[in-house]
């Protein structure tokens, strides 16, 4: 999956930067990153998974 930003008429790289940003957090691929960067034992996945379905689905 590629993500192109096309520069618009006078947008600076600030901007540029700040609408990838933007667009990376949409698309879920920080978060997908930062899930990534450390190796999880399959038990704790299941253990955080058994977590987040006993939550109240209040929150």
């Amino acid at each position: 999956m590629a993500i192109r930003i096309k520069s618009r008429g006078g947008e600076s790289v600030e901007q540029l930067m700040r609408r990838f940003k933007k667009l990376c957090e949409k698309e879920g691929l920080t978060k997908d990153v930062k899930k990534r960067a450390f190796y999880e034992k399959p038990s704790e996945r299941k253990r955080r998974a058994r977590r987040r379905a006993a939550r109240p689905s209040g929150r």
